[in-house]
């Protein structure tokens, strides 16, 4: 390899890094919202879900990690240093390897998971209590996600038939979060009054049809595109990140150890 063509490539690794470095910061900054995210979905699933903890700080370790390799990368690149750019295309290939397994884990556990978000979120709209104080911010979480998504319960209104307030008062009031009326469109947590006599079910309810599953469902087959262009293009960037750092590591011939910054 000429000595122009190492010096693009080595400038070329660098900026590769620097956005790797900005790419940590990134995964960094989400590990850290969904543990202190208190006003959606996540914050349903955090609150109730340890595996979604778990989730959330394994994402705050590759987020340091990932900015780890960034700064390693820069390094070894500008300095031309053998030793951290092997390490940096070692550490590379691992991160790509537990991304895969990660997708096929995801993947085959899908039914588990929708089992867990079933039982979670039942649980929640069983024991809705708008005066209760000590649930108040995972409460208004669900009904922010009923509110931005359009829908009622997990499966469907009927969900809410479960719930001990609303049997106390013979299902004559219905969530305000789940209203398809102009009416309640000013009040988004708690139970508006059906202005029947007697008795009601969800059936006669003011409130969208659709469950939230199904929601969230539909969301990810509109998206699906995007998330599947995103992830194939963090998998290409850390390929050609790979291929550029063994390329350069086996064309430095000499390393200089003086060219290292020192503190």
């Amino acid at each position: 390899m000429g000595s122009g063509c190492l010096k693009v490539t080595k400038y070329f690794l660098f900026l590769f890094n620097l956005l790797f470095l900005i790419l940590g910061a990134v995964i960094l900054g989400f590990g850290i919202w969904i543990l202190a995210d208190k006003t959606s979905f996540i914050a349903v699933l955090q609150t109730s879900s340890p595996s979604l903890k778990t989730g959330a700080y394994i994402l705050i370790g590759v987020g340091a990690l990932t900015m780890l390799m960034g700064f390693l990368g820069c390094l070894g690149a500008v300095n031309e240093i053998r030793c951290l750019l092997g390490l940096y295309f070692t550490c590379l290939m691992v991160i790509l390897i537990t991304q895969v397994a990660a997708g096929l884990v995801i993947y085959f556990q899908k039914e588990t998971l929708k089992e867990e978000l079933s039982h979670i979120v039942g649980s929640l709209i069983e024991n809705y209590d708008p005066l209760n104080d000590d649930e108040r911010n995972l409460q208004d979480a669900w009904d922010y996600v009923q509110i931005q998504i359009a829908c009622c319960g997990w499966t469907g209104a009927k969900d809410w038939e479960n719930n001990e307030i609303l049997i106390n008062q013979s299902m004559t009031a219905y969530p305000c979060s789940c209203s398809n009326s102009s009416k309640d469109s000013q009040v988004d947590s708690g139970f508006c009054n059906l202005d029947v006599n007697g008795t009601a079910t969800s059936a006669d309810w003011p409130v969208h049809e659709q469950g939230c599953m199904d929601g969230v469902e539909k969301w990810l087959k509109d998206n699906l595109g995007v998330i599947l262009g995103v992830c194939t293009g963090v998998a290409v960037i850390e390929l050609l990140g790979m291929i550029l750092s063994i390329s350069l590591c086996k064309n430095i011939h000499s390393e200089d150890y003086t060219k290292v910054p020192k503190s």
